[in-house]
Formats: structure tokens, sequence, C-alpha cells
């Protein structure tokens, strides 16, 4: 029907909110590494955060925005995990949560598999009874895949994230749920305060003035920025065809251990030198790098951050945190 004179312009068009704007997102994990360097990206969004931890997550939490809503659940509970579920009532759910020991101990498993299989399903249990819930779930570069030959998982901790990994085809397959599985391969960068790791162990050394024991450095490694990581999980939650998808997360190139921990050592420009072969190596360690095509051609994702430049930022980070 054809406007009357008198109603005067049009309006003009409303601008398109950011997708993230007023969006609820639930992060576990979030005082960890790469769920807090999530949570503080959706925040600057304009997602509304919810940031989950099993221990309370103080306002404090290198990482982590003062408006981050903090929540401490521990997922391992049924009856808990529904009950975060119900009251947020998420659009998205980012779980990084676990127990992330690489370590061959016995003694790993069963706390990994209450953690990270447990949890798991519990949390894709309570999802599927919520309307229009997307999950990303983190997964493992260790499981098994064809960018590592199919080796089979060497940890109790691989164990768990393959099996988690199944159980995320499933609900996809069963019960609609729009779940995605990434699988970071070696994620490193600022903010890594686990000084079981081997770039928190570097970095800390060199500031303490002590020259690290390591393993023969003979390992090879697809070392992914964690700012990179980062992107890969927003935009696996903004893209409907990542539903059902597992997929590879890191660069595509494999680096070993000593060339790393060389060139984190010629970066720094000290004189202390690092101690190779004063620890043993690990047993079953396999070459660990993504196969990127995937990633590429669903999300439109690629690493950006080379290992130099990563490594930079990070000793950066560390001077400036020590």
């Amino acid at each position: 029907m054809a406007r009357s004179p008198s109603s005067g312009p049009p309006s003009p068009a409303r601008p398109e909110e950011p997708p993230w704007v007023g969006r609820k997102v639930l992060v576990t994990g979030a005082s960890g590494f790469i769920g807090g360097r999530l949570a503080l990206r959706l925040d600057g969004m304009g997602a509304e955060v919810h940031a989950v931890s099993r221990n309370p997550v103080h306002r404090q939490e290198p990482g982590l925005s003062e408006r981050a809503i903090r929540h401490a659940a521990d997922l391992r509970d049924r009856e808990t995990a529904g009950t975060l579920l119900r009251k947020i009532r998420p659009d998205v759910v980012f779980h990084l949560a676990g127990e992330v020991d690489g370590a061959r101990d016995l003694d790993l498993v069963l706390p990994t598999l209450e953690s990270n299989l447990l949890g798991t399903v519990n949390l894709l249990t309570h999802a599927s009874a919520l309307s229009g819930v997307r999950v990303i779930l983190c997964g493992s570069s260790e499981e098994p895949r064809p960018a590592n030959e199919q080796s089979p998982p060497p940890s109790p901790y691989a164990m768990t994230k393959w099996a988690a990994t199944g159980y995320a085809q499933l609900f996809h397959r069963l019960w609609g749920v729009p779940v995605t599985v990434l699988r970071p391969t070696m994620v490193y960068g600022p903010g890594q305060r686990d000084a079981r790791k081997l770039v928190p162990y570097l970095a800390l050394s060199l500031l303490r003035g002590e020259e690290p024991g390591l393993t023969s450095g003979s390992k090879r490694a697809d070392w992914v920025y964690v700012d990179d990581v980062v992107d890969a999980f927003v935009l696996a939650a903004e893209t409907d065809r990542a539903a059902g998808q597992v997929l590879d997360i890191g660069t595509g190139v494999l680096t070993s251990v000593r060339e790393t921990v060389e060139l984190l050592f010629r970066i720094s420009g000290t004189s202390l030198r690092p101690r190779f072969g004063a620890v043993a190596d690990r047993p079953l360690d396999v070459a660990q790098t993504a196969d990127t095509g995937p990633a590429a051609e669903i999300l439109g994702w690629k690493a950006v951050v080379g290992l130099e430049e990563g490594l930079r930022r990070t000793l950066a980070w560390y001077a400036e945190h020590r």
C-alpha cells in the first residue's frame, strides 16, 4: 500500500546489534587458561557471561571481567548441573572444565573419568531438555584422529576426551543437540599459569635465573596461540554448520619441543641453557598436528599468530605479571 504524504519520511533503518549483545553464555572452567580468556572475550563482545568453576570464582580472578556472573558448581553432580542450566537458561554453553593432566598415572583414571566424561554427559543431558541451547566442547588433540593416524589415546585424560566426543556425537544424532567439539593442539600464550606446562615452566625458570630440566625435546607439537583458539570457539558458536562437527584447531605446523625451547631462549636473550635429557620422555607420545582444512571450510577459521610472535607476547606477559 502506498504511503500517505502526511506520514512523513521513512524511519532510518536500525543498525543490527552485534550477534553477542545480550546473549547468555555459560563458560565452564572459567578460572582456567582458555576458559578465562574466552570469558573475557565474550564479555567484551557484549554477552552476559556466566563463569562457572568447581571452586568459588572470585572477582579478582585473573583474566575475568568484573561484569561476569560467577557460579561455583560441581558438574560431576547431575542435579547440580541441571539446576545450573535451568537457572541460567543460556543460549550457548562453552564447556572447558575438567581434569587437565596428560600424565600417564594410574591414579588419574577415576578423577579424569568423573570430571571429563561424567561432567560432560551431565551437561549434555540437561542441555538436551532446553530448546535451542548450543554446546561447544573442548576436546583433545590426543584423541584418535586422521591427523595423528588414529593413534590410540596415550593417557587417561585423552581417553576420557575421546569418550566425551563420542557422547557428543550421540547426543547430536539421537536427540538433535547442536553440539560442536573443538580439538585444540598445543595451546600456549599469556595467562597460562600451570607451571607443569612447558611454556609457563620455561618462562618462570628464566625469570628466576634457573636452567630448566627437560626431556630430550624430540616430541613434535602443533603450537597454537590462545587468542587464535578463542577465535575458533566464538566462530563455532556463531556458525550453524558447525553443529555436529568435530574440528581440529591448530596451525598444521609441527615444531619439536627442542626447537620451541631454543626459539624461546633466543627471544629472551638469556645466557642460560636448557638441560635437555634431564627428565625422561613420556611414554606413547606421538606428534599431534591439526588437519586445518575442516575448520577453515566450516568456520572460516585460520590461526594467524606465528610461533615466534606468540612466544614474544607470552614472555612479555610473564615479565609483567611475574
